[in-house]
């Protein structure tokens, strides 16, 4: 048993904790029903409707703290969130509950005025929540939180929400049962007063507790929104409102800056940090940011799965990528944004982490895998590759790697094309094709001989098809083409050419139980397949699973070290932890410190290699 509200008594429902909103919700329905509209008189919907605003406000603030490309030179702590403060923060909303649960319960109270009692606005109203918020919420929750700091307290109350080392705006609302009553109080004192002087409004219900949770959010953003020149010109200002500076300060050294929103409390109680304001100069002025050491370029599949990035739902981002129906109705709000990236958007970052005390960072081309299949874009999105190129080379980042269709041979003959036109290019330009075939080589049993390879003239299927007749395993190799196969066949040692075989048609491979799938397959071209076969990928998209009596291999990917820091976002439908080969075939180039590009075709002797680096750095198959 813990301490007595040190934990939430909804916490065994999971995701059924929202039915503790159906009587609310049952209320406003049988109102709508009765009055043949929306019941504005009804506290209940205004409860609703608030609770709404209230999410909207932490996800915005959510989204903007991660918008990389607009706040990656001002966030103050510059380490990443992981996946470990990802899923203890996941049930943040727990305090937003409980005081829609305690609106209800005052709202239920005779003593509660009507909505019809009210007006929409009353100046007094403010002008009284004002006061008691500087002389009774500012003082009241900074000797509450100051004490939360002591022993027993903090080791059963306030350790869990000190436990995330990145403050985000998720973690403003994250704690136990005890600190949300010290905010709810907080919040709820100068409403209570305005209400009690008679002068309350529903506004100022709406404007009071949204610019409270307006405020939380800023503070726990870790990105500097207020100017040091403000606090230049206007001495006076520092005191009176905090940064987020000011909050991670007190989240990292926990012995100051203990205010709500007002650093006077503490000037007055002798607890600001003497480094407040000079970090937050420094913080401002960008002095944070950093070079990346290894940046792996990537694109957007497609729309629905645009909103799969770190800065739209962590609920998204943090698992991997599936359709959900939840998120389809804003669907045209994706397809608007798809059609300004193509009119008017850069490269622009979307993730990082560390690594070996190295930054890794994701960067997208603002283009969707449809486009890359349209002549007229071809250009263009050569183009975007190639400024993301040369903004790496001026900054002196040390590798780049080309993602999925980036380093499409018809586009750009898989970095060719960009590393002969900038001859003098100092990053290392790699397409990690090397990594990905020697994943796909690992996958295959030692006990097979014989293998059916689709897309077998492609860059890849032309390195597997060369490294598996070595070691004398028969390979039928589908293309219409003899001239590329003899091409390929040719590059082969002679004495194993012999087990490199041109076929034109699926039936050939009706006995073969292990096909290697570098071409999309329809259902008509699985049927051929003969029952119990397993179909490893190298195909983008992966196929669809058709075949119930088959098994399918997932796309080549690697999972990365143990000791990487700050990774909290999935790559698309990898698992936690997990990137693309492709992606990790960087990583390894970047750890070894390679000095060579690693374009156009693969080169079969260093597959061996390639995959013995990754193992010898912590790289492991999932």
């Amino acid at each position: 048993m813990g301490a007595p509200l040190s934990s939430w008594p909804w916490a065994g429902l999971g995701a059924y904790k929202y039915v503790l909103y159906g009587p609310l919700v049952a209320q406003v329905a049988q109102a709508w029903r009765e009055q043949g509209g929306a019941p504005t008189d009804s506290w209940c919907l205004h409860l609703l409707l608030l609770l709404a605003l209230r999410s909207l406000t932490h996800q915005l603030w959510f989204s903007y703290a991660n918008m990389l490309f607009f706040t990656r030179r001002r966030r103050v702590v510059p380490d990443g969130v992981d996946f470990r403060q990802i899923d203890a923060e996941w049930d943040w909303d727990n305090m937003v509950i409980m005081q829609t649960l305690l609106g209800a319960m005052a709202i239920s109270s005779p003593v509660f005025p009507a909505v019809s009692e009210l007006r929409a606005w009353d100046p007094r109203g403010w002008a009284v929540a004002l006061l008691l918020h500087v002389a009774v919420s500012e003082p009241g929750f900074r000797w509450a939180h100051r004490a939360l700091h002591r022993a027993p307290l903090f080791s059963q109350y306030h350790s869990k929400h000190h436990s995330s080392p990145v403050t985000q705006p998720l973690t403003s609302a994250y704690g136990t049962p005890l600190e949300s009553l010290v905010l709810t109080l907080a919040m709820a004192a100068p409403l209570a007063g305005a209400f009690m002087a008679g002068a309350g409004s529903v506004s100022l219900v709406y404007g009071h507790v949204l610019a409270f949770d307006y405020l939380r959010c800023m503070g726990y953003s870790n990105v500097e929104v207020i100017s040091h020149r403000a606090f230049r010109a206007f001495p006076l200002l520092r005191y009176l409102i905090y940064t987020p500076t000011y909050l991670s300060l007190h989240h990292q050294e926990k012995d100051s800056n203990f205010c709500l929103f007002m650093p006077l409390f503490d000037l007055l109680g002798g607890t600001v940090h003497p480094r407040s304001w000079e970090l937050q100069k420094e913080v401002d002025q960008g002095k944070n940011d950093r070079v990346p050491d290894f940046v792996f370029l990537a694109h957007v599949v497609d729309v629905v799965s645009s909103m799969h990035v770190p800065f739209a739902f962590r609920a998204c981002s943090s698992q991997p990528w599936t359709t959900r129906l939840v998120l389809l109705p804003l669907w045209p709000v994706a397809f608007c944004l798809m059609v300004l990236q193509v009119l008017c958007s850069k490269t622009f970052t979307v993730s990082f982490y560390c690594l070996r005390g190295a930054l890794h960072q994701t960067w997208t081309i603002p283009r969707y895998s449809f486009q890359y299949f349209i002549p007229p874009m071809k250009d263009g999105i050569n183009r975007q590759i190639e400024l993301a190129i040369l903004r790496a080379d001026r900054m002196g980042v040390k590798v780049l790697s080309l993602a999925a269709l980036n380093k499409n041979e018809a586009l750009n003959g898989g970095g060719t094309l960009f590393v002969d036109r900038h001859p003098d290019l100092r990053v290392r330009v790699v397409h990690g094709n090397t990594l990905t075939a020697a994943v796909i080589l690992h996958e295959i049993p030692g006990s097979v001989k014989e293998v059916f390879l689709t897309g077998a003239t492609s860059k890849l299927g032309r390195a597997i098809a060369l490294y598996l007749c070595r070691k004398k395993i028969r390979v039928l190799m589908l293309t219409l083409s003899s001239e590329r196969f003899l091409k390929i066949q040719r590059e082969a040692p002679a004495e194993f050419q012999q087990y490199l075989v041109q076929v034109t048609k699926y039936h050939a491979a009706k006995t073969v139980k292990t096909w290697l799938v570098g071409k999309w397959l329809s259902p008509r071209e699985q049927r051929w397949a003969p029952a119990g076969t397993h179909f490893h990928q190298f195909v983008v998209p992966p196929v669809i699973e058709f075949r119930r009596d088959c098994t399918y291999g997932k796309l080549a990917a690697m999972r990365l070290p143990k000791d990487v820091q700050g990774l909290g976002s999935c790559e698309y439908t990898m698992e936690r932890g997990v990137v693309h080969a492709c992606h990790a075939g960087g990583v390894v180039h970047c750890l070894e410190g390679w000095e060579h590009h690693e374009v156009g075709a693969i080169d079969v002797d260093r597959i061996d290699v390639v995959w013995k680096a990754a193992l010898r750095h912590g790289l492991s198959p999932p």
